[in-house]
């Protein structure tokens, strides 16, 4: 019986990181789960929570497929930036980002049609240049970090406000890819 491979995200970008990979899934599923941190959750907490959470819901709907979950959390510190849904976030988020380094922690988990579950979490360090109000104006205008953790897609214009990145580029993107493929075939999917 042929392997089926399902992402569990509603994500553009972690989509095509897979395919850049050479894995087309066969399915694409939102997997809507409560995002909100809990009473106390670290930053590194909440992204693998976030990540198993949203592979278990996948596993729901696709019980015989690979299922791949993954989220993104920013943070500062022990502050979690959130997902910027307006100007104001946007503002907030790159103020906060400006001329200093934070955090990228992105979970990822698959789930095996066998029932076992593996996860990872993928630190980097980004780096932001001071950014001037006419930069953050203009980047805030192009609508490009909405709905983006911390208020910003490093794959888009906001490249241009990264002076260094130490970790996974792919992993500040959406989807550690090195680590997707490791939990993918420690589990026993093979490529097709």
């Amino acid at each position: 019986m042929p392997q089926r491979l399902v992402l569990a995200s509603a994500s553009p970008r972690r989509l095509q990181l897979l395919r850049q990979i050479g894995l087309d899934p066969d399915a694409v599923v939102a997997a809507d789960v409560d995002e909100t941190p809990q009473s106390r959750e670290t930053p590194r907490l909440l992204a693998v929570r976030l990540a198993e959470a949203k592979a278990a819901r996948g596993r729901d709907l696709h019980p015989t497929a690979y299922v791949v979950g993954a989220d993104t959390v920013v943070a500062v510190g022990r502050r979690i930036l959130p997902k910027a849904e307006g100007e104001a976030d946007g503002r907030a988020c790159l103020g906060l980002l400006s001329g200093r380094a934070h955090r990228v922690l992105t979970g990822v988990a698959v789930a095996a049609p066998d029932g076992r579950v593996a996860s990872r979490l993928v630190e980097s360090r980004v780096r932001f240049k001071r950014l001037s109000g006419s930069e953050m104006d203009a980047y805030l205008q192009s609508g490009d970090g909405v709905g983006k953790a911390g208020g910003y897609a490093i794959q888009g214009l906001a490249g241009a406000f990264v002076t260094g990145l130490q970790g996974s580029y792919s992993g500040v993107v959406g989807l550690p890819l090195y680590e997707t493929m490791n939990l993918l075939g420690g589990l026993g999917f093979r490529r097709p």
